[in-house]
């Protein structure tokens, strides 16, 4: 009978100890702790930092951000729109020149090369960029439209699209068959034109996430211009909002139209839109073109490529 006794209360004492060691050294469990998340024992989305005499402290581990590109939001199904950006990040001048593809997905999907043309250009070339001038291009504002034609909402080639006429029509529509160029807020109305189509424009303006993306972004980042890529009419369209058309505007307009060949226009006016992106723009006082290639086939980088020089040699001033 002794022994068990015995036996009892040693058990009892080494308890005792072990507790003791807790609260006097709480700094052995919390490292042990530590080592544990370390080697992948434990919880791998935070690091458990242990402080002499205090409850351990849990870090949450925070990814780097890519400064090259950055994902500004996600389409209806999901996939990333993402911005490519070139030159210094912070400039003295605080200009950024903002480029953007693809609005109506794959039925312009020319829009959406020519914008992958730009990105490859300027990482092939970054000293072509000015200094104190910052460029971004969005090459896939709908990439969920893009998809629906190419499958893929990101990099693909002209020999990706299909030959199916009424297939590439259906990709100028995002998932939710809203017209994304008819979803910002200038004279925004829930149902717009295309041609003599009648269209969706949203439930609201922005009530898309593609075109809230882009809201948020430009927000953030208020660029100094704007050249948005559409097809096919062939020129270079300055923007309003009922307020006319800025003088920076006009000048944009020219300086891209006399440099590609593309004739300018003051306006669009083929028909009446509403809830138009570049006129939004014009809206909130940022000077921006549409820029219409000829054909849905051609990017015409010559013409393109030139225009955009030129604005760079205009924003180095």
């Amino acid at each position: 009978m002794k022994k068990p006794i015995i036996a009892l209360i040693i058990a009892g004492i080494i308890i005792l100890l072990g507790v003791g060691a807790y609260v006097w050294k709480p700094s052995l469990f919390t490292s042990e702790m530590a080592v544990n998340n370390q080697n992948g024992t434990s919880d791998t989305n935070a690091q458990v930092r242990p402080t002499e005499g205090k409850p351990a402290e849990v870090t949450p581990v925070v990814a780097q951000e890519n400064k090259a590109e950055t994902v500004i939001g996600t389409s209806v199904e999901g996939r990333s729109i993402t911005a490519y950006h070139f030159g210094k990040e912070d400039t003295q001048a605080g200009k950024e020149l903002l480029f953007i593809g693809g609005a109506h997905g794959g039925y312009e999907w020319n829009t959406v090369l020519v914008a992958y043309q730009l990105v490859d250009y300027l990482k092939t070339n970054p000293d072509a960029i000015p200094a104190g001038v910052r460029v971004t291009v969005i090459p896939v504002l709908n990439p969920d439209g893009l998809y629906k034609v190419v499958g893929t909402g990101d990099r693909f080639t002209a020999a990706d699209v299909p030959a199916s006429p009424e297939k590439v029509v259906s990709g100028r529509y995002n998932a939710n068959n809203v017209d994304l160029n008819r979803n910002f807020d200038c004279d925004w109305q829930s149902t717009g034109m295309w041609q003599n189509t009648k269209v969706s424009g949203g439930s609201a303006a922005f009530s898309e996430p593609e075109s809230k993306a882009l809201q948020t972004y430009v927000g953030a980042h208020k660029p100094s211009a704007v050249v948005v890529w559409f097809s096919s009419a062939g020129g270079v369209f300055s923007s309003s909002c009922h307020n006319g058309v800025s003088s920076e505007t006009s000048a944009i307009t020219k300086i891209y139209a006399d440099a590609s060949g593309y004739p300018a226009f003051k306006e669009f006016n083929f028909y009446e839109i509403t809830g138009d992106m570049v006129n939004w723009f014009a809206k909130n006082n940022i000077p921006a073109v549409s820029v219409l290639l000829s054909t849905h086939n051609d990017i015409e980088w010559s013409k393109n490529h030139a225009g955009i020089l030129a604005l760079f040699k205009h924003y180095s001033k």
